[in-house]
């Protein structure tokens, strides 16, 4: 049985699968050519990450499919429940990238903080005739420690993310409508823990009391944060979105990262991608990177032997 995995897969994920007696094809397939390629080699079994899409068209023209597979969390590149009445499972790894999705977060927050995305850029250029202004041009920084973090979305990611931050020492608030209240355990590595309760509250006292803002929901209809949302927000806020794009209306984040009412923003997916606005790409005041969130070593070895797993499991 072949199993194409478009956007690629782990080593580890490779191997569990052929010692399941599966045979893996990593080509990577243009979007417009994975239907035709999947019937020509009778391929059982597609993976996907967030690049290919698997749509009705491809589904109703692969009779043959028995599975899509999802690496990471997200699924909006995928016609789940149009696959689902097909008698096609569709999987994905909702748990094997939280901490590296965590991770990023932070790497915007303490870039933006420190202001490392912008002086990152500006050192090669002037740092052997300007280090003295770049000095004083990077020196206000602010610390994350006894600072508010609202958590957006209180899921798997969201919980390792209020994780990272209590160990931090920051405040951790969240709004989520699915969940009222989470319990989240930050554990050390000496086995000792701590057990903290996070209870839900509206997204508008989330947005006026918090001085930092990590969004972890799925693709929406519309914005979470608009020009509405921002103009409650605290003066010179900090906001980060390694979620979905289309969820932050960048002309208003834009305008408000001009005026200075947001102090800096960390995006790792965007409205356009993989063409993000010029606007967003060339703003100084934006720590970028191109979707890598679940791109760690760590979490793409889960991610391939999970899949695998759960491919094994179905197929028996």
């Amino acid at each position: 049985m072949k199993v194409l995995a478009n956007d690629g897969i782990s080593k580890s994920g490779i191997l569990a699968l052929e010692k399941g007696g599966f045979e893996v094809i990593t080509t990577k397939v243009a979007q417009e050519q994975v239907a035709n390629f999947v019937n020509e080699n009778n391929v059982s079994v597609v993976l996907v990450r967030s690049a290919t899409k698997v749509r009705k068209d491809i589904i109703d023209a692969c009779p043959g499919l028995k599975i899509i597979g999802r690496g990471g969390v997200g699924m909006d590149n995928i016609d789940v429940d149009y696959a689902k009445s097909k008698g096609i499972h569709v999987i994905n790894t909702p748990a094997s990238s939280s901490e590296s999705v965590a991770e990023l977060v932070f790497a915007h927050l303490f870039s933006g903080v420190r202001f490392l995305h912008d002086s990152n850029r500006n050192m090669p250029l002037e740092g052997d005739t300007n280090f003295e202004g770049l000095k004083k041009a990077y020196a206000n920084g602010i610390e994350l420690r006894g600072k508010t973090l609202g958590v957006v979305g209180i899921g798997r990611i969201g919980q390792a993310t209020a994780k990272m931050a209590l160990g931090l020492g920051m405040k951790v608030i969240a709004a989520d409508m699915f969940i009222p209240q989470i319990d989240v355990k930050v554990e050390f590595f000496d086995g000792q823990s701590i057990t903290t309760t996070i209870v839900s509250q509206s997204l508008e006292s989330l947005f006026k009391e918090a001085d930092f803002i990590t969004l972890h929901v799925p693709a929406q209809d519309g914005y979470i944060i608009g020009e509405k949302e921002l103009a409650i927000m605290k003066d010179g806020v900090g906001i980060v979105n390694c979620a979905r794009g289309g969820v932050i209306d960048e002309v208003a984040l834009v305008k408000a990262l001009d005026s200075g009412k947001v102090l800096f923003a960390g995006l790792d997916v965007f409205e356009n991608e993989p063409t993000p606005e010029m606007a967003i790409l060339m703003n100084h005041k934006i720590s970028m990177t191109p979707h890598i969130g679940a791109a760690t070593g760590e979490a793409q070895d889960r991610i391939g032997t999970e899949l695998a797993s759960q491919i094994i499991s179905l197929m028996k």
